[in-house]
């Protein structure tokens, strides 16, 4: 497989390491057979999918707060990455309310704490580093946003991912001009995931875990709301895709890439819910949408993918409903079949693979 030659005895640095999707792309690229180091502020929940991988010497775990630029360059340096994923990040839109200074800096400042740290890394190196689909200013259009439209939205999180995004794009231009860099850059951007291994507060699927377990009924906020689901393994397969074409084309040097499911995904909570309930047997729900909703949260929201498609081969290997079913099935085992966390991990990622396989996406080939 073209990833396996990409990263096989490679030395990759993530950011992030211990969160949803660090915890799954740490699993990826152990199978792909690179050396990880991750850093991060350490666990953050709990039960912690990243905790289950502890025990089989996956990843140098080491904690670091990327806002201490001196600690994040010294790391760097020590490491001496080929490859770099940077998802370390302050990822809740409600949080940065409560919060606004911290998600400013640690998503803002924490991404150009980064990119200094790896101006002074001298060695040739590939970093995608990895923003959000909340980085565009949303207008709730019914079409897909591409990678020039306008960034910035209006809450603190959104706002600081924008804010990223012309950070990377500004060390770009400034200090790694194409013609002479070591270090190729690109970003990424994609949101909406689901999947096995979430415990993370004010995200739906985590919600309806904790309500099945408890045999209570989740309460959704915004049952009718609209979403373009998709499950962790597809943005993912686009970041390692994404290092794997910048690694060997300088051309993609500064470029930015959505990674959004099929523009057919956009399916509400309930019809969410509903789906999990197949799997999740004795899951139900209620609309509480007439209570407080809180601080503004952005509703609809879409990625037009054309340019990953066109340039990556790239494309989403899962429909909704067998997204859906992933999801619940990672949490049945888990819970239901008493497998580790690992194991069910480990065997979701062959699954997905084979499945881009059949559709001889590039990426699997």
């Amino acid at each position: 497989m073209i990833l396996d030659d990409t990263f096989k005895g490679k030395t990759v640095l993530i950011t992030g390491h211990t969160g949803f999707k660090g915890t799954w792309l740490t699993a990826w690229l152990n199978k792909l057979g690179a050396k990880v180091t991750g850093i991060s502020l350490g666990v953050a929940t709990s039960p912690s999918h990243f905790d289950s991988f502890k025990d089989l010497d996956y990843v140098e775990d080491l904690v670091l707060d990327i806002r201490d630029r001196k600690s994040l360059k010294k790391v760097v340096n020590e490491v001496q990455p080929d490859f770099i994923f940077h998802l370390a990040a302050q990822a809740l839109v409600r949080d940065s309310y409560v919060n606004p200074v911290d998600t400013w800096e640690t998503n803002s400042i924490g991404t150009l704490n980064l990119l200094e740290s790896l101006r002074e890394l001298d060695k040739e190196s590939t970093a995608v580093l990895i923003t959000s689909d909340k980085c565009y200013n949303n207008k709730e259009w019914v079409w897909g946003y591409k990678e020039d439209d306008e960034l910035g939205g209006p809450d603190p999180y959104s706002a600081s991912k924008g804010v990223a995004e012309l950070i990377i794009r500004s060390y770009v231009k400034s200090f790694f001009p194409q013609d002479i860099t070591k270090v190729r850059i690109a970003s990424a951007r994609a949101g909406n995931v689901i999947g096995g291994g979430d415990w993370s507060k004010d995200r739906i699927v985590p919600d309806v875990i904790k309500a099945w377990q408890n045999n209570k009924t989740v309460e959704l906020r915004s049952p009718h709301s609209t979403r373009p689901w998709q499950h962790v393994l597809e943005p993912l397969s686009g970041y390692l895709n994404l290092a794997q074409r910048l690694n060997e084309d300088i051309n993609l040097h500064g470029e930015s890439f959505n990674f959004g499911p099929l523009a057919q995904q956009n399916y509400s909570v309930s019809d969410l819910v509903n789906f999990m309930s197949k799997q999740l047997k004795g899951l139900s729900w209620k609309d509480v949408s007439d209570q407080d909703q809180g601080p503004y949260e952005s509703g609809l929201l879409k990625l037009n993918c054309d340019k990953a498609l066109s340039l990556l081969n790239w494309h989403s290997v899962m429909d909704f409903e067998k997204t859906v079913d992933f999801t619940a099935e990672w949490y049945n085992e888990f819970y239901k079949d008493n497998q580790k966390a690992a194991d069910v991990t480990s065997k979701q990622i062959d699954s997905f693979c084979k499945l881009a396989n059949k559709q001889q996406i590039k990426w699997s080939m």
